[in-house]
């Protein structure tokens, strides 16, 4: 099983905010508006938008939002 996990991260490394979903049309649309609610300072400061794959449920972030 693949898992999308979406994460804002901020300039100190720090997971923000996360959402993991076992869709990948929803994955994909979920990180598009992650990284366009980044605001133009937020990227200066170093703030990102990532999305990465997973194979189980136990590697996503115990904070994240778990779609299934």
């Amino acid at each position: 099983m693949t898992i999308w996990v979406n994460e804002q991260i901020d300039p100190c490394g720090i997971l923000y905010s996360c959402i993991a979903c076992a869709d990948e049309k929803q994955a994909g649309e979920c990180h598009e508006e992650f990284k366009n609610n980044l605001t133009e300072a937020q990227k200066e400061e170093g703030w990102v938008a990532s999305l990465r794959t997973v194979e189980s449920w136990d590697e996503v972030p115990v904070s994240a939002l778990k779609l299934v």
